[in-house]
């Protein structure tokens, strides 16, 4: 069904909101067109002037793909960064959306839960390069240095505040109605949460790790600092993808979109999620 605020506008309005659009799409995909275009070329071709136009300025070649893709440790890179993702999503639902439940259906009597949700929003306000120092000596007394345990405590700890605040509107989005019948029907409290909360919430939990995923997988400052070779992640290995010549820019936009193609596949498959799952909690306070 047509959209009723886009019907009833001006074709001034509509032709501004298109502009808008369209130079939102041409910025979002030049680097997506720079990558593929360098993902083509030789290694003589990136640095020769006027070589843009694939088969009339220089000859596409896929060198640089059948090299990054023949990588040991490009591939390593890549496993690490599927591995340590789905596992700090996993392990954040498991706890923060209990947490997030808790703080929406119950008060405490020394902290109210507002005051609680407002402490787990402070810690996304915190610069991450803030605890960079802390969390590599504690991974190192740990022994957890390279490792991906040591990741996925890592970015749990930034990711579970997120998943808390986020799944906490949406549970107080659930109708409370709902549950009461099941409480008066027999039903405990772990199947209330378990067979009817979380079902209802559903939309909202799956963008929730989405979103928890694209942040492990692109997060390059603490797994620059804490990996080196075997648990290194896709950004890590984009960031070091120089040599003694300086940067291959041909491998690096292979590792480029490499690096972006899971995410972006992601989106196809939760993109009906993503309206209705963010919308959540946009009445209530």
């Amino acid at each position: 069904m047509e959209n009723l605020l886009w019907r009833n506008s001006k074709w001034g309005s509509k032709l501004v909101a298109m502009a808008i659009a369209c130079v939102a799409l041409v910025w979002v995909a030049i680097p997506f067109l720079w990558a593929f275009n360098n993902s083509i070329k030789t290694e003589a071709d990136t640095f020769r002037q006027g070589a843009v136009i694939p088969f009339l300025q220089f000859t596409p070649s896929l060198d640089a793909w059948k090299f990054v893709l023949s990588d040991p440790q490009a591939l390593n890179c890549l496993f690490s960064s599927a591995l340590v993702g789905v596992g700090t999503t996993l392990f954040v639902l498991i706890l923060g959306t209990p947490a997030a439940y808790s703080l929406a259906r119950f008060e405490f009597k020394r902290m109210k839960s507002r005051d609680i949700t407002l402490w787990f929003l402070s810690q996304r306000v915190l610069p991450p390069v803030v605890v960079l120092t802390p969390f590599y000596i504690l991974l190192a007394e740990l022994g957890l240095i390279d490792t991906w345990l040591g990741l996925i405590l890592l970015y749990s700890t930034f990711n579970l505040a997120f998943c808390v605040v986020i799944m906490r509107d949406i549970f107080r989005d659930v109708s409370k109605e709902v549950e009461e019948a099941a409480r008066i029907e027999g039903a405990s409290l772990w199947q209330i949460f378990w067979m009817i909360a979380v079902p209802l919430s559903l939309d909202g939990l799956i963008v929730t790790a989405f979103i928890v995923f694209a942040f492990c997988w692109n997060e390059a400052l603490f797994a620059s600092a804490v990996t080196s070779q075997h648990a290194a992640t896709m950004p890590a290995f984009i960031l070091a993808s120089r040599s003694t010549r300086g940067v291959d820019f041909n491998q690096a936009a292979v590792n480029t979109l490499v690096a972006i193609a899971p995410p972006v596949i992601m989106s196809f498959f939760v993109q009906r999620y993503l309206a209705r799952g963010l919308s959540f909690g946009a009445v209530k306070g």
